[in-house]
């Protein structure tokens, strides 16, 4: 091993201080933005984009504060342009990237969806993370219970989100085995919790719908 360990584990355990808390906080409980080239704040989901970073505490409030105190420009010690639904944006993208990566694990066979499957795998210790619509009921989510544990559970996107990322039109019950892409889905849905608004699901929705 090199000396200081791999690039990838110095990564994994990279901090950077937020422009509006001031909190030096792990890379993965923040957000990034670039300066586009036209001089416009621009969020890196994916932390890839090129250009010097300037982060946000992934929460909603943090975000909100760093538009109205027009601390972007601070961050990059220039005059940026800053779009007026940042914080939309930021949370839309989270959206997708969070029923992209979904997708990709039920692809891969390590998420199911549907009140049976789920139950099924939480009986059989298969599941280690239960996903639950945001807007499904109350009634019926409390049937089933996360394997234990604040990251074990994931209830930030609504019905017809978790339905894009199952191929149908709306899901209720989902569940992620271990390994796999469930690390990145707890990561990226911890962080799109943090930003969204918190009565996303205010409005029940129905059961499970087969493929459409």
């Amino acid at each position: 091993m090199a000396r200081g360990g791999s690039k990838k584990n110095r990564e994994a355990g990279a901090e950077r201080k937020c422009i509006a808390t001031a909190q030096v906080l792990p890379k993965a409980s923040l957000l990034r933005f670039v300066v586009g080239p036209d001089g416009q704040i621009v969020p890196d989901i994916s932390g890839k984009l090129p250009g010097r970073g300037i982060w946000v505490r992934a929460d909603r409030a943090a975000l909100e504060k760093a538009v109205a105190r027009h601390l972007f420009a601070r961050g990059a010690k220039r005059s940026v342009g800053v779009p007026s639904d940042l914080v939309e944006r930021v949370e839309q993208r989270l959206v997708d990237r969070v029923v992209s990566l979904l997708a990709l694990a039920r692809k891969a066979g390590d998420a199911v969806a549907g009140y049976e499957k789920v139950k099924s795998w939480l009986a059989s210790g298969e599941a280690a993370v239960l996903v639950q619509a945001s807007d499904g009921s109350h009634r019926g989510k409390t049937k089933l219970r996360p394997p234990g544990g604040p990251e074990t559970y994931i209830a930030c996107l609504n019905a017809r989100e978790m339905g894009l990322a199952f191929g149908r039109d709306s899901v209720i019950h989902g569940a992620l085995t271990a390994g796999g892409l469930t690390t990145r889905v707890v990561e990226e849905a911890t962080r799109l919790s943090g930003v969204r608004e918190k009565d996303v699901g205010s409005v029940a929705a129905g059961k499970d719908t087969t493929n459409a």
